[in-house]
């Protein structure tokens, strides 16, 4: 089978960072699926891979957001069969879903939103399992819109892959949101997505608040460069609120900054369940399946902004670049092998 991958770890504008290989196609065992592939979301995770790392003996595939259809299942399925349509993240420990076939445990994969094409669904995995399970199991917010109605979140980073998604989910939850965007393409972005607000975040925080009106945040999400805002952070957390991060800090933290408020802070990776196979590794198909629901119900709305077809070296190359640069909005998906 076809499928794209490395054998060492390169910036992207070296000739051999991305490879167009052949591969053998796998068999499934388990609870295993063999989904063929039909569009590829880009994340961060993807260049950072790509970028770190020893020479790999083997290709190594890139790759953690998937759309396709189910081909063959292993002896021990039970969620799906041959021919249902399906979307996930994958699992960060095995090969990705850059290739014409992928592996994938049946516990991490959710029904593909009917409403949407394989490439309006690659789009989602990563980022919606991201923000659900910050917004809902780290920060413990209520999913009840009324218990929500005077709190505040300050999502930063709010036009990226992840920031779109959880600005919707936020608001869904009845939630005040304020998005950090600082072009005025971004703004128009996130307040499409439903943000009450957008400030930037190349200023301090606080003052910007207290000019909407906001004293302190009770929820803070962070997307970008956690030690840069860390201080931003601290200042605008409210007493006993909760920020979580997705994005490891590049030098030491000072969490003292978070005593006198008695607040949270808390890491969300969304690998964590499939990494470590843990007992409820099968709420990411439930909650696939919830975000899909509210895909078909209009609640929700994809996050896709650039597609870019075939699926091969080259485009995936220039995916990486675009996200390596800081100035992509939304998602971007890769779609269709050629024949």
């Amino acid at each position: 089978m076809k499928a794209i991958g490395l054998y060492e770890h390169l910036p992207v504008n070296q000739q051999e960072s991305l490879l167009d290989l052949e591969v053998e196609k796998p068999t499934p065992s388990g609870r295993d699926l063999l989904v063929r592939v039909e569009a590829v979301g880009v994340n961060p995770v993807d260049y950072k891979v790509r970028g770190n790392g020893e020479p790999e003996q083997e290709p190594k595939i890139l790759g953690w957001d998937v759309a396709g259809v189910v081909e063959e299942v292993g002896p021990e399925t039970t969620l799906f069969k041959p021919g249902d349509e399906v979307y996930y993240a994958g699992d960060i420990t095995r090969q990705g879903g850059n290739s014409e076939f992928h592996l994938i445990d049946e516990r991490i994969v959710g029904s593909k939103p009917k409403s949407l094409s394989f490439a309006q669904a690659a789009a989602l995995p990563l980022t919606s399992i991201t923000a659900y399970e910050a917004l809902f199991d780290r920060l413990n917010i209520s999913s009840d819109p009324n218990h929500n109605k005077d709190e505040v979140i300050l999502i930063i980073g709010a036009a990226g892959g992840v920031g779109s998604i959880a600005t919707q989910l936020a608001k869904r939850s009845g939630l005040t949101v304020v998005g950090t965007a600082s072009r005025p393409e971004t703004q128009e972005w996130v307040m499409n997505l439903g943000a009450d607000y957008t400030i930037t975040h190349y200023e301090a925080f606080t003052p910007q608040l207290k000019k909407l009106g906001i004293d302190s945040v009770e929820y803070i999400f962070c997307l970008n460069a956690t030690e840069k805002h860390w201080n931003n952070m601290a200042e605008s957390v409210a007493p006993q609120g909760k920020i979580c991060s997705i994005v490891e800090t590049n030098e030491p933290i000072d969490l003292t900054r978070l005593q006198s408020k008695s607040a949270t802070f808390v890491w969300e990776l969304m690998f964590t369940r499939s990494m470590y196979q843990t007992e409820d590794m099968i709420e990411q198909h439930n909650l696939l399946n919830e975000i899909g629901k509210l895909i078909d119900q209009g609640e929700l709305q994809t996050t896709l902004n650039k597609r870019l077809s075939p699926i091969n070296a080259e485009n995936l190359k220039q995916a990486h670049h675009l996200l390596e640069s800081g100035s992509s909005i939304g998602k971007i998906v890769v779609e269709n092998f050629e024949d």
